[in-house]
């Protein structure tokens, strides 16, 4: 199967009903992206498919065929982070760090569909769940990401 990951084209050979997260893991060693929960509900599994934030333990891989998958290791770079990396360090955001990728990634797409978003924008898009309880930080470093003021 063909499959475009973080801009590149790969093949896996993997059954249709594999759920994406093994793919990126287990067969092309893509490990940034997290198992939480298995069912949709954590959020630690969060890519983007065609800039949707998705959580990719419930998504066949069959059905992503074609179309643009972006896990955490393409967000940005070490010498050119994406800025919510850099929002996400001065606003101390991580602490056991497990929710951080799927958390960056949902908010990549918040951050592309409405570049300014608000309180409300913000809580209705993240949803991913965060042991640590670093929601506050999380918030604050979207808004210092999209240039508003808080």
């Amino acid at each position: 199967m063909d499959l475009n990951v973080n801009g590149a084209r790969v093949q896996v050979d993997a059954d249709a009903a594999m759920p994406l997260l093994w793919v990126l893991r287990d067969l092309l060693q893509l490990t940034g992206t997290k198992y939480g929960c298995g069912v949709a509900a954590c959020g630690a599994c969060t890519v983007r498919i065609d800039g949707q934030a998705v959580r990719s333990c419930v998504v066949p891989v069959g059905s992503v065929a074609g179309k643009a998958i972006q896990t955490i290791e393409a967000l940005g770079t070490p010498a050119r982070p994406h800025a919510l990396q850099v929002a996400w360090i001065a606003e101390q955001v991580p602490q056991c760090g497990y929710c951080q990728s799927g958390m960056l990634m949902a908010a990549a797409a918040l951050l592309e569909k409405k570049p300014k978003p608000t309180d409300a924008d913000i809580d209705e898009a993240i949803t991913n769940i965060c042991r640590c309880g670093t929601y506050q930080r999380v918030r604050a470093a979207i808004k210092r990401a999209a240039g508003v003021k808080t």
